[in-house]
């Protein structure tokens, strides 16, 4: 068995510790890490990453596939526990973009560079702009104009291109064009958008000329889920840097990509490796 990892989310109580790890130990198998977190309203989170340890001579064939270990966790765990066990792997990724580069190129570096926990499959974009420095890095390029088309029209689209990939997640890597419920329907809490903003401050189209008309003091980005509504959904990854009265609207935004790329890496890393629950609107990151 590789490396894998368990997520597992449900209503505290006592046991459920015991029970996860007695199942791994009754089959060899080793707990690298193990994380969890019980949240104010009761709510119990739990990451642990196993593997098999080492194997009797001639036993190599007894250790379980993952279906056994969930099989098996569910028949001791409370009805309302929720599993997932996924391989510690490589997501299977499509990046969508508008025009700016800054975010797409800092993700293409760190997958060219193998630091990116994941596959780029495609580049999907509303403009030709970036596919040039796309071909540079092989990757398929998807010029999907919206020009003279409906937004469902448009993203019939662009589904249509999706279904060849089946990716595990939609990276919004500055897509400059609002998802319709449907679209985000069919990729529910795997839509990870970079918004150029302190979130929940500055929601919208440019945010760093409303920043700079209110006189802020900081400046932000925000990695977020996408849902239904516009820039709300929940909160992966945030930081900011400090700006003062010298700082145009245009020096704010030169200086807020800076920000913008290293922000989306560091939520896509935590998402990549399995670590971030979603509960009601927030994130449980362990």
């Amino acid at each position: 068995m590789t490396r894998h990892i368990l997520l597992m989310d449900g209503p505290d109580g006592p046991g459920l510790i015991y029970h996860v790890t007695s199942i791994l130990f009754h089959h060899g198998l080793n707990i690298i890490r193990n994380d969890e977190y019980v949240s104010p309203d009761g709510r119990f989170f739990m990451r642990t990453e196993f593997e098999a340890g080492p194997q009797p001579a001639g036993n190599a064939g007894n250790v379980p596939d993952g279906q056994t270990i969930l099989d098996e966790l569910r028949t001791v765990l409370p009805p309302d526990v929720t599993l997932r066990l996924n391989p510690k792997a490589k997501k299977n990724i499509v990046v969508f973009v508008t025009k700016e580069h800054h975010c797409l190129g800092e993700l293409l570096i760190r997958y060219g560079f193998d630091e990116l926990d994941a596959d780029i499959l495609a580049v999907v974009s509303n403009y030709a702009t970036l596919q040039p420095l796309v071909s540079k890095f092989g990757i398929p390029f998807h010029y999907i104009s919206h020009e003279n088309k409906t937004r469902e029209e448009h993203e019939e689209s662009v589904l249509r291109t999706l279904a060849i990939y089946q990716p595990d997640y939609l990276v919004l890597a500055k897509y400059m064009r609002v998802l319709t419920p449907d679209f985000v329907g069919h990729y529910n809490n795997r839509i990870v958008n970079i918004h150029h903003s302190f979130l929940p401050a500055f929601i919208g189209a440019s945010p760093y000329r409303q920043a700079y008309e209110r006189g802020v003091k900081i400046i932000g980005a925000t990695a977020h889920f996408v849902n239904n509504d516009l820039d709300e959904g929940p909160i992966i990854a945030q930081n900011t840097q400090e700006v003062d009265h010298r700082h145009t609207a245009s020096d704010m935004a030169t200086m807020g990509r800076d920000v913008e790329k290293i922000v989306l890496s560091q939520a896509l890393k935590l998402v990549f490796n399995d670590r971030v629950f979603i509960h009601q609107n927030r994130t449980i990151i362990l």
